[in-house]
C-alpha cells in the first residue's frame, strides 16, 4: 500500500505541474506553439521521475526490509543515545561523518555540538565531465547530513538528518534513489560500533587493572606469607649460638624476631598498613641485623610522630631496608649506616630510605624485581598521585624516595 500510494503522489504531482504549465502557456499565448515542446519535456520527466521512484522503492526495501511512510520519504532523521558527555559524543559523531563515502564540505562547530557535510551524487566514471555531468546533477541532487549532540546528565543524546539538497517541494517530483536512508543507515551503524569498541576497550582496561590488581595481590600475599628463610636461619642461629655466650643479647635478637614475625603475617582483609606499623617491621629486622653485623651498622630513625598514622601499603619499607643492607653495606668492608626519614609536606607524604654503602654497582648485583614489584604497585593503587625515586647518596651509597598521597588510595577500578 506505502509503494502504491508512492507512485501515485507522484503521478498527480505531475499531472498538477502539467496543468499548472497548460494554464501559464495559454495565459501568455504561446500555448499552440510550445505545447508538443513541453508536452514532450514532460512527459520525459514523468519518465524519469517514474523510473527513479521504481529505483527508490527497491532500494528501500534492501535497506530497511519494508517499505512504509517512514522509510521511504526522502528526508530520514535518527536519533541515537550516547552514554557518554557532549565532547566524547560529539568527538565520535564528528569521526563518523567524516568517515561517509564521498563526503565532502564537512564543517564542525564544536560550541554548538554540530557536525555539518554533503555528499554530491555518485556520478558513473563516463559522466563525470561534460554536459551529461551537469544533467545528471541536475537529477540526482546532492545528500546534506546535520549531526546535532545534545548533551544531558552525563550522556547524550544525537540526532542525524539526512535530505536531499533543495527544497521538500522538489521530492514530490524527484525522489532521491533512497540516498538519504542509506546515509542515515550508515551513520547510525557506525555510531553503534564506535560504541561497541570503546566499551569492549573500557571493558578490556577494567579486566586488565583487575587482573594486574590481583595479581600484585597475590605477589604481596605471597612476600608476606614468607619470611626469607635464609634470615630465618641465620638469625636462629645466632640465637641459639648467643644463648651460650651472651643469653641477654640472645633474648633481644628473639624479641626483635617475634616482632618483626608477627608484623610480617599477611592482611586477610587487604586494608592498607600504616607508616608506624612499617617502621616497626623495618626497624625490629634493622635491630636484628645490627646484632648480627654488630658495630658495622648504624641505624638512624628519624620519623615524627604525627605521621605514623599514614596508610600505606605494606612491605615497601622493608624492601627499600634490605636493599639497603643487601646491596650498600653487608658488601662494603666495614660496615656503614641506613638512615630513614619522613615527613608529611601538606596532603603528601614522604619517606627516604638512604645508605652510604657501595651505591649502584656496575657488577649487576641483584635482579632489581623488588623495585619493580614496588614501582607496579604503586601504579595501580596510586595512579599517577604517587611517584618513586632513587638516585646515588652524598657522599656515598644510595638514596630511595617514595611520596604518597595522605588521603589514601586513589580509585582506579
Amino acid at each position: 500500500m506505502a509503494s502504491l500510494k508512492f507512485v501515485i503522489r507522484l503521478v498527480v504531482a505531475w499531472l498538477a505541474a502539467w496543468c499548472v504549465l497548460l494554464v501559464a502557456l495559454n495565459a501568455i499565448g504561446w500555448g499552440e506553439r510550445l505545447l508538443p515542446w513541453v508536452f514532450t519535456l514532460w512527459f520525459v520527466g514523468l519518465l524519469v521521475a517514474l523510473a527513479r521512484g521504481a529505483t527508490h522503492l527497491y532500494r528501500v526495501r534492501v535497506l530497511a526490509g519494508r517499505i512504509d511512510g517512514e522509510t521511504v520519504s526522502n528526508r530520514q532523521r535518527r536519533r541515537v543515545e550516547v552514554p557518554y558527555p557532549a565532547d566524547e559524543a560529539f568527538a565520535i559523531v564528528e569521526a563518523v561523518v567524516r568517515e561517509l563515502p564521498n563526503v565532502r564540505d564537512v564543517g564542525s562547530t564544536r560550541g554548538g555540538l554540530q557536525v555539518r557535510a554533503e555528499i554530491p551524487p555518485d556520478l558513473p566514471q563516463k559522466q563525470q565531465r561534460g554536459r551529461l555531468s551537469r544533467l545528471y546533477s541536475i537529477v540526482v541532487r546532492s545528500t546534506k547530513v546535520v549531526a546535532t549532540v545534545t548533551p544531558g546528565d552525563g550522556s547524550s543524546s544525537v540526532m542525524y538528518v539526512c535530505e536531499p539538497d533543495g527544497g521538500a517541494w522538489i521530492d514530490w517530483f524527484n525522489p532521491d534513489g533512497g540516498a538519504s536512508l542509506e546515509y542515515v543507515e550508515t551513520l547510525v551503524r557506525a555510531t553503534t560500533q564506535r560504541l561497541a569498541e570503546r566499551r569492549n576497550r573500557e571493558r578490556d582496561d577494567v579486566r586488565q587493572s583487575k587482573m594486574e590488581k590481583e595479581l600484585t595481590a597475590a605477589q604481596l600475599g605471597l612476600l608476606q606469607a614468607q619470611v626469607e628463610p635464609h634470615f630465618l636461619y641465620n638469625t636462629l642461629a645466632s640465637a641459639q649460638e648467643l644463648v651460650r655466650t651472651d643469653p641477654a643479647r640472645a633474648d633481644r635478637m628473639l624479641g626483635h624476631l617475634i616482632a618483626y614475625l608477627r608484623r610480617s603475617l599477611p592482611r586477610t582483609d587487604g586494608s592498607l598498613s600504616t607508616l608506624g606499623e612499617e617502621l616497626e617491621r623495618s626497624t625490629a629486622w634493622l635491630e636484628i641485623m645490627q646484632l648480627r653485623m654488630g658495630e658495622r651498622l648504624a641505624i638512624h630513625v628519624d620519623v615524627p610522630a604525627h605521621p605514623q598514622n599514614v596508610p600505606m601499603p605494606s612491605m615497601m619499607l622493608q624492601t627499600l631496608v634490605e636493599n639497603a643492607i643487601k646491596h650498600g653495606l653487608e658488601p662494603k668492608p666495614g660496615g656503614g649506616g641506613v638512615w630513614i626519614r619522613a615527613g608529611v609536606d601538606g596532603a603528601r607524604l614522604s619517606l627516604t630510605v638512604a645508605d652510604d654503602g657501595l651505591g649502584f654497582r656496575s657488577d649487576g648485583a641483584g635482579t632489581g624485581i623488588g623495585l619493580k614489584n614496588l614501582r607496579e604497585r604503586l601504579r595501580l593503587m596510586y595512579g599517577s598521585a604517587a611517584t618513586f625515586s632513587i638516585g646515588n647518596n652524598f657522599p656515598n651509597g644510595v638514596a630511595a624516595t617514595i611520596t604518597l598521597p595522605v588521603t589514601g588510595v586513589a580509585d582506579h577500578a
